[in-house]
């Protein structure tokens, strides 16, 4: 596979893995509270990858890195996963998970947006025109799920959502800038431990219980550790270093398709033909914004982050 293909199936199995969170957590936050679930999930993500800290630290340390572009990664980490998930987990207890659908399909505008003011990247009409598809079915998909629900102080939690989107969107941009420098999984790396620390006071309801946990929702914790915390957190970072940052945001519209899917497919779960039509529209849209002017920008950015964290690695060994 060339270097665009492997970014983008780099991407496509994050979003699966994004994707198929979704039920995991519901089940096991009728037993654990957001936060502890956070600190689960974040420590376990962080031991798994603690042996090979030294191997993906940079080339100065890790201490010498923060001395340096701390004002950068510090804000990255902090974005997300610290503030993304905190504000995330607590809007969904004021609105609808339709109302955060909608909402959050506007992450691939805001990285678009920022990409072409802070990255000079070059916006298109074909690329504008994917994202506006992919938004729409997006909102199509969401909008006939919503089950009757009621949601109290829709406008905070809608706000929480948003702010939560924004730093979904900051993280992106920064990573992308970050990605020239250090290796894509050495971000991911930072941002484990960050989590870890940031949702530490989550486990002390946990040790008060005596790690009381169901061996079904130990196993789904395991799940949502490793794969999907540090898995897809890392295959993300890595598709996204070998690709503009606009192109590789919109894959993260693919995540409710992939969990409405995965719903039919695994829970037994109705699939209407009118969600496989909102389906296939976002697809579309990922599809049409990747344009021939993306590919060659994503090439150069592939050939020259590529080098870039080859060479800090190499020298590390």
């Amino acid at each position: 596979m060339n270097s665009r293909t492997k970014a983008f199936t780099a991407l496509t199995v994050a979003v699966l893995l994004w994707g198929g969170s979704f039920s995991a957590a519901r089940t096991v936050l009728a037993e654990l509270s957001p936060y502890t679930l956070m600190a689960l999930r974040t420590w376990i993500a962080s031991l798994t990858i603690l042996p090979f800290a030294r191997k993906l630290s940079p080339p100065e340390g890790m201490m010498q890195a923060w001395r340096k572009d701390g004002l950068i990664l510090l804000p990255t980490v902090l974005f997300q996963p610290c503030l993304y998930f905190l504000l995330e987990t607590n809007a969904l207890r004021f609105t609808t998970s339709s109302q955060a659908g909608v909402i959050s399909s506007f992450v691939p505008l805001m990285v678009m947006i920022g990409a072409w003011i802070f990255l000079h990247e070059k916006l298109s009409a074909r690329g504008g025109a994917g994202v506006v598809l992919s938004i729409a079915g997006v909102a199509a998909l969401t909008l006939m799920n919503r089950g009757g629900e009621d949601a109290d102080a829709m406008m905070l939690g809608n706000l929480m959502e948003l702010g939560a989107m924004v730093c979904a969107a900051a993280n992106m941009l920064l990573i992308k800038k970050l990605s020239g420098r250090y290796n894509a999984w050495s971000l991911t790396m930072f941002q484990c431990f960050a989590g870890a620390i940031f949702f530490s006071p989550g486990l002390v309801p946990l040790v008060q219980a005596g790690f009381s946990l169901s061996h079904t929702n130990l196993l789904l914790v395991l799940y949502l550790g490793p794969p999907v915390t540090l898995g897809a957190f890392g295959l993300y970072n890595w598709g996204m270093s070998r690709t503009t940052a606009s192109g590789a945001s919109l894959f993260i519209n693919m995540v409710p398709v992939t969990a409405v899917i995965l719903g039919w497919l695994v829970l037994d779960e109705s699939l209407s033909p009118f969600q496989i039509l909102a389906s296939a529209a976002v697809l579309a849209g990922v599809v049409i914004s990747q344009d021939s002017s993306s590919k060659t920008r994503g090439r150069k950015a592939s050939k020259s982050s590529g080098s870039k964290s080859t060479a800090l690695c190499s020298s590390r060994n």
